[in-house]
């Protein structure tokens, strides 16, 4: 598996474990309420298991399966790859710390990098994607 990936794979368990965590508070406290400033923190709750971790654990495995080329770098510039991983990571955290600041741009601007890790893990991905028995 290359390093991307794990990198990938790993941080997704980490908000796995944290969405799972922040889900557990919700569920615990909607049993018996003894905290409800805890529903403050439902978008951690949805940003870190829908985007954390679902959409991370995919791009890492889909980096990793896709067919590699049979010349050259085997999964082409992982620059692309790399980039993705940081927009989107960077793009949860300025989601997460919305709900501190409470500025207008900020959420924005996070929803924005998350859709630019998409659009570049397409780019850096796009000529892997090819018929069975094609060589690139």
């Amino acid at each position: 598996m290359p390093r991307i990936s794990r990198w990938f794979v790993r941080t997704s368990l980490i908000y796995l474990a944290l969405g799972s965590t922040f889900g557990a508070l919700l569920l615990a406290d909607k049993g018996v309420s003894v905290w409800p400033l805890i529903w403050l923190t439902l978008p951690w709750h949805m940003e870190f298991l829908l985007l954390g971790w679902m959409v991370q654990l995919a791009m890492g495995v889909a980096f990793w399966i896709l067919p590699r080329f049979s010349s050259g770098p085997p999964r082409g510039n992982e620059l692309w790859i790399w980039l993705a991983y940081v927009c989107l990571n960077t793009g949860i955290a300025m989601i997460i710390l919305q709900t501190w600041m409470r500025t207008e741009w900020l959420p924005v601007a996070g929803r924005f990098l998350e859709a630019a890790a998409v659009l570049l893990f397409v780019i850096g991905n796009w000529r892997r994607v090819k018929p069975f028995g094609a060589d690139v």
